[in-house]
């Protein structure tokens, strides 16, 4: 069994209330055949927008006020755009970012392995989908430059907190190529790295005797972070050395990220 198949059954085995009972027959019964295989995909998909807050692996000791918080403003929505629209996507930025030379001695040193830009300017049919990205995450209008993220596969973003100072309480992106794993760890030391004067803060993620979480972007998803989520917590997409979810390899291939922010 692939590893992909492998999580997937991790992850429904990890979402309480699904299926209850019901459960084990419906593994018991999935055929080994690629047809039968993408339909228990879809069917799991399905699953998962019912339900997705399957995509956050919970660790250490969470309040359940601050776990009810976090879940208010960290949210992800799979399959937020389907495979034709993230091949217009691709189509439009790939030109252009082709011509870019991965770099991996960013100036405060929280990326590794990467290239960016910022468009202002999209084709009709793909600003249709970023104003869908603005309805579902903003209640105010985005900045009017998008940010494309283009991460290697060997490539990694440090934890960090982004500033105030630069763009507003809310962030949305689309995960484009690759499925990923971000983590955000609990500030608890957010104090002692980063004024308001940077763009970002790089604080020490510390896991022991902390609480964090892991949590699973599936290629074509939608994350959306905001208040709590946003400030109180350092997040980072992980290496592939230690990109796992529910006790299953993640591996990350190049993957592009178009995120969306808010005025400060």
């Amino acid at each position: 069994m692939t590893a992909t198949k492998q999580l997937t059954l991790s992850l429904f085995r990890h979402s309480k209330g699904l299926w209850n009972g019901n459960r084990n027959s419906i593994f018991l019964t999935i055929s080994a055949s690629n047809k039968n295989w993408r339909n228990f995909c879809s069917n799991a998909k399905q699953q998962l927008k019912a339900n997705e807050t399957s995509l956050l692996e919970f660790k250490g000791e969470w309040s359940p006020a601050n776990r009810e918080k976090f879940i208010r403003d960290m949210r992800v929505m799979v399959d937020f755009i389907t495979e034709d629209e993230e091949a217009k996507l691709l189509e439009e930025i790939e030109p252009y970012m082709k011509r870019l030379r991965y770099e991996y001695d960013h100036w405060d040193d929280a990326i590794h392995g990467f290239r960016e830009t910022e468009r202002k300017h999209w084709y009709p049919h793909n600003r249709q989908v970023l104003e869908r990205v603005r309805a579902t995450g903003f209640q105010e209008e985005i900045m009017p430059y998008v940010h494309i993220l283009d991460l290697a596969a060997e490539g990694v973003i440090k934890p960090h907190i982004d500033s105030t100072r630069y763009c507003g309480h809310t962030i949305a992106g689309i995960s484009l190529l690759s499925d990923s794993v971000m983590r955000l760890v609990y500030a608890i030391n957010k104090t002692e790295s980063g004024t308001s004067e940077d763009y970002r803060s790089q604080p020490k993620a510390i896991l022991e005797n902390n609480y964090y979480v892991d949590i699973l972007l599936p290629r074509r998803s939608l994350y959306i972070m905001s208040n709590y989520a946003r400030y109180d917590f350092t997040h980072e997409i992980l290496a592939n050395k230690e990109s796992s979810f529910m006790g299953q390899p993640v591996t990350k291939d190049r993957r592009i990220s178009i995120i969306c922010r808010n005025e400060p």
